[in-house]
């Protein structure tokens, strides 16, 4: 009798975990995405809060960008992918040097993005963009576009650390 049940257990157990509308699958993940996207965003600007602004232009070694230009760096691409998956240009860019110009900066990317990535369709996801990384499926973009926020921001932490400052707490 056990093995019966478990039996139909495993045969059902995968089926419960499928998404409620299968032809939706791929909008859903969109969705799941973009709130995995807002953790992204308030951790990469707590990250860019937690340097003081005199050490904006610190740099751990003479080829690394300098952190300003390390945020800002991640808020170009940010824009860049999210204006490739509506296959349309970024908009005009600002090229902010002072600590509050480059966390804002920071924000507003994420804020676009925010506005870009929920309201993918399971075409955009399947269809071929333009991206920082070249043509890529809507879906790898965001793969792509997640892959290179958190290995800047880890960078970014980093940096902090070299100057004694405790990194914030990872979330999700």
């Amino acid at each position: 009798m056990l093995s019966r049940t478990v039996t139909v257990l495993a045969v059902l157990l995968p089926l419960l975990l499928l998404p409620a509308n299968a032809g939706g699958a791929s909008a859903s993940a969109a969705g799941e995405y973009s709130n995995h996207f807002g953790a992204l965003g308030e951790l990469s600007v707590a990250v860019a809060q937690a340097m003081p602004p005199d050490q904006y232009a610190f740099r751990p070694h003479p080829e690394s960008m300098d952190f300003g230009q390390l945020m800002s760096h991640i808020a170009t691409t940010n824009y860049q992918f999210c204006a490739g998956l509506k296959d349309s240009d970024p908009p005009a860019l600002p090229s902010p040097t002072d600590k509050d110009g480059v966390v804002k900066f920071l924000s507003d990317s994420f804020a676009y993005c925010s506005a870009v990535i929920p309201s993918l369709t399971a075409e955009q996801l399947n269809k071929t963009h333009n991206s920082p990384d070249g043509r890529l499926l809507g879906r790898e973009i965001l793969l792509a576009m997640y892959i290179h926020v958190a290995h800047h921001r880890g960078q970014a932490e980093i940096y902090l650390r070299d100057k004694g400052i405790r990194p914030p707490s990872y979330r999700i």
